[in-house]
């Protein structure tokens, strides 16, 4: 199928030749000809299939060919989105796809100046793409007008309401016209966008152009286990050993985005850094310098993770696992766009074992693992499922082990090694807790389990303790107890005490 079957016009046409734009995607060909039909529309797809374009054409056709033109402060079509990045790369697509085309378009958010916004809504556009808090507040000061829009679009609604902009959306539904065309376009949507769609539009078409909540198959994902301290070292280190080009790295805070921006540098890498503390002006010259290639590391919080279109980024780095699982498909989806290959690795710690099990859970697949020599995590990372391979680097055998300290190392009691084969080995009893063997620090002691009167279970065993030894329990006021408890059996003649 050719574009030229979709019915579009022919100054797109000639557009979308120049561009090198030969067959349209699943998602387009199945969205263009229902926006081109006035239908209201829900549809999904993963990042990097083409969903801008989608929306973006059509509307562009539908505008061209109706007479009726925007006046003073009004506009015919809103296009709203979650980040300043986002609306920027939107606004840039309407420009290249419209650019045979007499329509007026423009960009509004947050972050710069107010008065060039104003000014090109004097004489009314056709197409405005805007972040929802600036908006209202152009919308509140006169400088919008809304009573004559014909089409609203959402792109990547669910990442918005993550964002807090609940509010903001319900007053730009009560100020937008009834009748009007409505579409919802992202790569996933949760039950509360769909929820929210069900009240927003009317019959409309549902589009699932790839299977809800997945990543691209042309991303290879992997994780490496670390410590979180050791994070820093082991990014440079994989950095130098594995020869890595230019990388997007997403780390959880904007604090330690500028940490990590900072090591880099301090270290010879040409870095820079995206996030919400960053004036927008800084934020799209580091985005732009990275496309330029004149930074080597674009470190980002996730306000980067939607919308980025980067041509040709072979890896993307999670620094720090997302709290919200669905953010990690699309910060994967900077990679492996329009079909080309990419991989993204994923830096995972003890304490994040809950996150990556969400993301595993999301994406209905177990990432495989691997470890890094000299890197091995002191706190084990427990196992979230049977990983399917191995990818890379040093995989964690689920056999015997030789740790750091060079004790024997064992996988958790109850759960399977990394090849999902290994078990607990049987284990003597030691005569005493102090001749308990060392253990490998990559899988720390269990706290003993506490008894009643402050005499603990021994973790080698359930059976009855050795007299006159007692081993200390945890919690508040275990040291007591335990002394009580010896003097106890003491005064009996060395037997423990009956309970």
């Amino acid at each position: 199928m050719s574009f030229a079957s979709l019915s579009l016009i022919d100054p797109l046409l000639r557009t979308l030749e120049e561009l090198g734009y030969d067959t349209p995607t699943p998602v387009q060909k199945q969205a263009i000809p229902a926006v081109l039909a006035g239908r209201d529309l829900l549809a999904a797809a993963q990042t990097g299939t083409g969903k801008t374009a989608g929306f973006a054409l059509p509307l562009l056709q539908r505008l061209t060919m109706d007479p009726a033109q925007a006046g003073a402060h009004a506009v015919r079509c809103l296009v709203l989105v979650p980040t300043r990045e986002l609306a920027e790369q939107v606004y840039e697509s309407f420009r290249k796809y419209g650019g045979k085309l007499p329509l007026r378009s423009y960009v509004a958010y947050g972050g710069v100046p107010m008065e060039p916004q104003i000014a090109k809504l004097r004489k009314g556009l056709d197409v405005l793409v805007a972040t929802p808090g600036r908006l209202l507040d152009l919308h509140r000061q006169g400088a919008l007008l809304l009573d004559q829009l014909q089409t609203l679009v959402l792109d990547e609604a669910d990442r918005m309401l993550d964002l807090g902009f609940s509010r903001d959306l319900d007053a730009v539904f009560a100020a937008v016209p009834k009748a009007r065309q409505t579409l919802l376009f992202s790569a996933t949507f949760s039950d509360a966008i769909r929820g929210m769609a069900a009240g927003l539009l009317r019959d409309p078409l549902s589009i699932q152009a790839s299977p809800r909540n997945t990543t691209a198959k042309a991303v290879r994902q992997h994780v490496i286990t670390t410590d979180k301290k050791s994070k820093p070292e082991l990014f440079l280190h994989l950095l130098r050993q594995r020869g890595w080009g230019q990388v997007m790295v997403f780390v959880k805070t904007r604090k330690g985005t500028d940490q990590l921006v900072a090591t880099l540098q301090a270290a010879g890498v040409s870095a820079d850094a995206i996030h919400g503390d960053k004036p927008q002006p800084a934020r799209l010259r580091a985005l732009e310098r990275f496309k330029a290639g004149q930074v080597q590391i674009l470190a980002a919080t996730d306000v980067a993770a939607r919308g980025l279109d980067i041509q040709a980024l072979p890896l993307v780095v999670n620094f720090d696992l997302p709290t919200v699982a669905e953010d990690y498909v699309h910060r994967i989806g900077r990679t492996g766009r329009a079909g080309a290959e990419g991989e993204a690795i994923s830096l995972v710690c003890a304490d994040e074992v809950e996150l990556l099990r969400a993301i595993e859970t999301l994406i209905r697949q177990v990432l495989p693992r691997t470890e890094e020599d000299g890197f091995e995590a002191d706190h084990r990372v427990p196992s979230t499922g049977t990983p399917t391979a191995q990818a890379g680097g040093k995989p964690r055998s689920g056999a015997a082990k030789q740790g750091k300290s060079g004790a024997t190392a064992r996988p958790a009691q109850g759960a399977a090694g990394a090849n999902g084969k290994s078990t607990r080995p049987a284990q003597p009893r030691p005569a005493s807790p102090a001749a308990a063997p060392a253990r490998d620090k990559s899988f720390p002691a269990r706290p003993a389990r506490s008894q009643p009167g402050g005499v603990a279970r021994s973790q080698a065993g359930t059976g009855a303790l050795p007299q006159g030894k007692v081993v200390m329990a945890a919690g508040r006021g275990a040291k007591s107890a335990a002394k009580a408890a010896a003097k106890s059996a003491s005064k009996a003649g060395g037997r423990p005490p009956k309970r």
